[in-house]
Parts: C-alpha cells; sequence; structure tokens
C-alpha cells in the first residue's frame, strides 16, 4: 500500500536517484549496518539469529559489491536502498529488521562522516609525504642563491631550499586543517533517527566505539541536518589545492626558457602535437587549474546548506558529489606534486646568476646607510638615486666611481670599501640573520624545525 495515488514521474525518478555517485559510501554502509545490527541484538531489540543472519546476508552484499557482481535495479534510488533491497532478496524477510532504530536520515549522514573521515586520513597523509619531499629537496639546495621575487621581479636573493621551505609550512598548515576536518567528523550522528532519535533504547556509544567514533553528536537534529565536517574538509581542500596552484605556477615559470631555473621530470611532462621540440608542463599548469574547482566545491556546499531550513531536506543529497570530486581531485594533486618536486633538477647556476644581479642588493646599500646613522626613508631615496645613474649608465652599482657615490651621499664617499663588500654576492644572503630569515645560520635551524614538524603528529 502506497501513500500515492501514481508511479513517480521518470524525470523525477532520474532527479532524485543518486545511487550513480553515492554507490562509492558502499563500505562505510554495510560497516554501519553490521555495528547496528549487533547493536540491536545487545540492546534486545532484535534476537541473536536475527544479528547472525543479517551479518551473513551483509557479508554476502558486500562480496557483490566488492568484485562487481551486485545485480543493481533500475529502482535503486541510492546506495542504501540498494543494498537493502539486496540484503532482502538473499537473507529474506529478516532484513526488514535491520532498519529497525534507525532512518535513511541518520543512516546517510553517518556514511558521509565515515567517508569524510577517512579522506582527511589520506589527504592529511599525502601532505606528509609532499612535506618530506619539499624537505629533502630544501636540504639538497640549501647553499643554492636564487632571486627571490616581489611583484615576478627581481627583489633580493634567497637560498632555494630557503624558497622551498615557504611550501613545506604552508602543507603543514594543510596537514593541520585536514586533521581537523578528520576529528569533526568524527562524532557518530547514527542513532538520531528522522529527527528527534528513536523510539527504542539503543546504545550510541557502543555504535560508536564500534565504527571508530570518538563519541556521538548530543542534538539529534544536528545530527540529521548538519554538514559542517564536509565543510571542514572542502574548507582544507580548498585551502591546500590553492597552494598546490602557487607551488604549480612557479614550476611552470622556472622550467621556461625565460627562466631556465628548473627541468621536471619526463614522467610529469608532456609533449606537443605538431611541434617536436617542446616539453610541456601539464602536470604543474594542471595544479593550477585544479584549485578553482576545488574551491567552488566549497563555495557550492555552502549554497547548498546556505538557509535551508532544519532538519533534513533533500537539497542535502548534493553533498555528495561535491565532496567526492574534491576529494579525488586534492588527492590526485598532491600525488601529482610530490612526483614532480621529487623529480625536479634545477640549474643551480643559472639561478646562481640570476641572484647575481647586483640591483638586488639596494635594500642592504641602504640598510648600511642606516646604520651609518641616515633615517631609512632618506636611504631608501639615495639608493634609488643610485640604481638610477647605474642603469642609465649601463653599470654595475660596483662600478660606479667615488665621485658618483659622494653625488648621492656624502656618507657614502668614506664607505667604499664596506659598500664594495656589501655587493659581494654573498653577502646578500648572509645579511638576513633575523630569525626565519635566509642566512645559513637560520636556514639551519628553519631545516631542524622542519624536521620536528615533519616527525610530530598533525593535530586537528
Amino acid at each position: 500500500m502506497s501513500r500515492f495515488s501514481e508511479p513517480q514521474h521518470p524525470d523525477f525518478q532520474r532527479l532524485n536517484a543518486s545511487v550513480s555517485f553515492d554507490r562509492r559510501l558502499w563500505p562505510q554502509d554495510i560497516a554501519q549496518s553490521r555495528a547496528h545490527a549487533r547493536m540491536l541484538e545487545a540492546r534486545a531489540i532484535i534476537s541473536a539469529s536475527d544479528r547472525d543472519e543479517l551479518l551473513a546476508g551483509l557479508d554476502r552484499v558486500a562480496q557483490e559489491l566488492r568484485d562487481g557482481s551486485f545485480p543493481f535495479a533500475p529502482a535503486d534510488e541510492d546506495i542504501h536502498m540498494a543494498i537493502e533491497r539486496r540484503l532482502t532478496e538473499l537473507a529474506g524477510p529478516v532484513a526488514g529488521r535491520l532498519h529497525t532504530a534507525r532512518s535513511r536520515n541518520d543512516q546517510v549522514v553517518t556514511d558521509l562522516a565515515m567517508y569524510t573521515r577517512e579522506r582527511a586520513a589520506v589527504a592529511r597523509e599525502a601532505c606528509t609525504g609532499l612535506m618530506a619531499a619539499l624537505l629533502g629537496r630544501a636540504q639538497e639546495h640549501a647553499d643554492a642563491p636564487m632571486p627571490g621575487y616581489t611583484h615576478l621581479q627581481r627583489a633580493q636573493p634567497v637560498y632555494l631550499g630557503h624558497h622551498l621551505l615557504a611550501y613545506f609550512w604552508m602543507l603543514a598548515r594543510d596537514r593541520r586543517r585536514f586533521a581537523f576536518a578528520e576529528r569533526e567528523a568524527g562524532v557518530l550522528p547514527l542513532g538520531a533517527g528522522a529527527l528527534a532519535g528513536v523510539n527504542f533504547d539503543t546504545d550510541r556509544r557502543a555504535v560508536a566505539a564500534d565504527l571508530g567514533f570518538a563519541g556521538v553528536v548530543p542534538n539529534s537534529i544536528d545530527a540529521v541536518s548538519g554538514r559542517d565536517f564536509a565543510l571542514d574538509y572542502l574548507g582544507a581542500a580548498a585551502t591546500c589545492a590553492t597552494h598546490l596552484s602557487r607551488l604549480g605556477a612557479e614550476l611552470v615559470l622556472w622550467s621556461s626558457s625565460e627562466f631556465g631555473f628548473a627541468e621536471l621530470p619526463d614522467a610529469w611532462s608532456s609533449g606537443s602535437s605538431i611541434m617536436p621540440q617542446k616539453k610541456n608542463p601539464d602536470a604543474a599548469e594542471l595544479l593550477r587549474g585544479k584549485a578553482p574547482r576545488v574551491v567552488a566545491h566549497l563555495a557550492a556546499l555552502h549554497g547548498v546548506i546556505h538557509a535551508l531550513p532544519l532538519t533534513y531536506n533533500k537539497d542535502l543529497q548534493e553533498d555528495k558529489e561535491h565532496l567526492f570530486d574534491a576529494a579525488d581531485t586534492i588527492e590526485l594533486a598532491l600525488a601529482a606534486a610530490t612526483g614532480m618536486l621529487a623529480g625536479v633538477r634545477f640549474d643551480r647556476e643559472r639561478m646562481r646568476e640570476a641572484a647575481g644581479d647586483e640591483l638586488i642588493a639596494a635594500t642592504d646599500v641602504a640598510d648600511l646607510l642606516v646604520r651609518l646613522g641616515m633615517p631609512f626613508r632618506e636611504a631608501h631615496g639615495v639608493v634609488a638615486g643610485l640604481v638610477r645613474t647605474a642603469v642609465e649608465s649601463s653599470r654595475k652599482l660596483s662600478e660606479l666611481t667615488a665621485s658618483d657615490l659622494a653625488a648621492h651621499s656624502a656618507l657614502l664617499a668614506g664607505h667604499e670599501a664596506e659598500l664594495r663588500e656589501i655587493l659581494r654576492e654573498a653577502s646578500w644572503l648572509e645579511s638576513k640573520v633575523s630569525e626565519g630569515g635566509t642566512a645559513s645560520a637560520r636556514l639551519a635551524e628553519q631545516i631542524a624545525l622542519a624536521r620536528g614538524e615533519l616527525d610530530a603528529p598533525a593535530a586537528g
């Protein structure tokens, strides 16, 4: 007997169905159902024989799903109903007891929380792998000078190891964000029923322990309507993807002929369909291109939940594809970034030559004037004049004469030797002695700090 007098329209069935994409939740749904059956028997809500028949039937369903022989039916609305239908076919009427003290509302969100928790753990470990690759390459090139940039213009020299560690610390924060998402997905919604709880004295905490949850969602309304954990995951993924896009952009620039700082591994490059000489940094470019896709999934799920009245609404079915695609994308992007970093070849000599441009020592010259007593803003203007004189006369700063220096500042007239010393390449790098700076001693401190960070468990 049905509440409805006419069948669903085929187009509505297509709109309403989610089995085409939520079938990936079958391992979580089977695990949840097993735990639920065990709890029902422990609370004397079903018999031990019922429990055993249900568990045996679920084992058979799981095997079919695992080996690809599961017979999906046209009427299967979602993976949860598909499993329940097949369990009934295999186990008979006892299958109807499994849904005792459970609604699809709390069942669906529990599966999604389990999935999110698992994917957050995978992303967290992938961040650790990329951090290890970055640290390894930073240690390898801790003594390799390169230009640092602002506005994509040469600004101040740094060591390549120092530059790579900037991404290490970004990934360390990403790892903490994924750990936070993992923790937030670690409370059990199951037991909330449709929205108000269930009419049985269930043991939610036993189910939580069985499934590895740290606790239970304390409010049944919040349990079925909340998707914060998915937003937390997508937020972590969006920020991480954005960080990877910056890394990808620099690898694209550095591997160009104009820069020539790096050559990407053949395994992470593509050729041209018409120009046989080309070696395109497609993998690095895709790190850029994938980032807005992940960010869009975060924005889209915020849009789904925005102004949504409590408790469950069918809108929430739209949580899954955003989460699934974001998880697939960020895990693949992290793997690609790690592979490229492990195999990229840096041209240390080309970088050193670029870092040898004396103009990027201008700030050091200004700081010399500050040490001699001149206010920084005045020193900034003096050095800007020196740079202009050098550029207009096609000379280096070190090639300016004593009279050139004196024309801009009387202070410089008596300190030519100090100026010449500052303009030696090594001094530009080693003068950055503040904590977190690029000087060798400070970089060594940072590498030691990074080793400790890498080995420490990520705390959410």
